[in-house]
């Protein structure tokens, strides 16, 4: 395929923070990738480079954040040569690619959710995408249609189901005011915790613990948007561990 315009559009939603949502890559030099990094959207995207370095077509846009949150998103890309509408949740960002070429030329398959295995070193280091995936249309066709009525011809669709499982977590909400209080463990010398938040308040007291016996307490909780623990204990002399991240 090589087209001067290109409209790819789609809905996700996922609790990863990396994995490539679409790939294609063309024998020219062209390639266009859309993935999530560090839970922000990137789209990388390259209308043709030379091997003389004069011509350097790769441009790289980011847009979003906190997008693992298992909500829905929706992603919109509309090029017309360079001129590419980049749209997130309705919210647009407009720019224009490095080079000087205006047709996108790829010769080989495009993929969703992952990228196969070109030898290139850029192919390992991607993670696939773990998720859902909704409404996949590219330049008017419909993808999860075709995929579904297996009418994509040559298409390698593995170990896809057609519907959007739920992940098993229960997340609960604090208001600043409520806590959960729940049971110790009485003479056991091993204290262990492990919990996701998010949140948008840069203070806050996560978790809180006396030991038993007047033995010390530890706190975990949030200053200025850092995490911080302290250990007291009372029967030492260094008697306070303080960690920061």
């Amino acid at each position: 395929m090589k087209t001067l315009k290109d409209v790819i559009s789609l809905k996700f939603k996922t609790s990863e923070s990396e994995g490539v949502i679409f790939h294609g890559e063309g024998q020219q030099g062209d390639y266009i990738t859309l993935e999530l990094k560090k839970a922000k959207l990137v789209l990388n995207l390259n209308l043709g480079s030379n091997q003389l370095g004069s011509i350097y077509g790769h441009t790289s846009v980011m847009t979003g954040s906190l997008l693992d949150d298992h909500h829905w998103h929706s992603i919109i890309i509309e090029r017309h040569g360079r001129n590419i509408n980049l749209t997130l949740d309705r919210h647009m960002q407009h720019f224009r690619t490095n080079g000087e070429f205006d047709y996108l030329d790829l010769d080989y398959e495009i993929t969703f959710g992952g990228m196969p295995f070109s030898g290139k070193p850029s192919s390992n280091s991607r993670k696939n995408f773990k998720g859902c995936m909704e409404s996949i249309n590219y330049n008017g066709n419909n993808i999860t249609d075709l995929a579904k009525r297996k009418k994509l011809e040559p298409s390698n669709v593995g170990n896809l189901s057609f519907s959007c499982v739920e992940p098993h977590t229960v997340p609960v909400f604090f208001n600043a005011t409520s806590y959960l209080e729940v049971p110790g463990r009485p003479s056991q010398d091993l204290f262990s915790v492990s919990f996701l938040f998010r949140t948008w308040n840069p203070n806050g007291l996560l978790v809180f613990s006396n030991f038993a016996d007047d033995l010390g307490n530890v706190e975990i909780d949030m200053s200025e948007g850092k995490v911080s623990v302290h250990i007291n204990v009372t029967q030492v002399k260094k008697n306070r561990i303080d960690i920061s991240s």
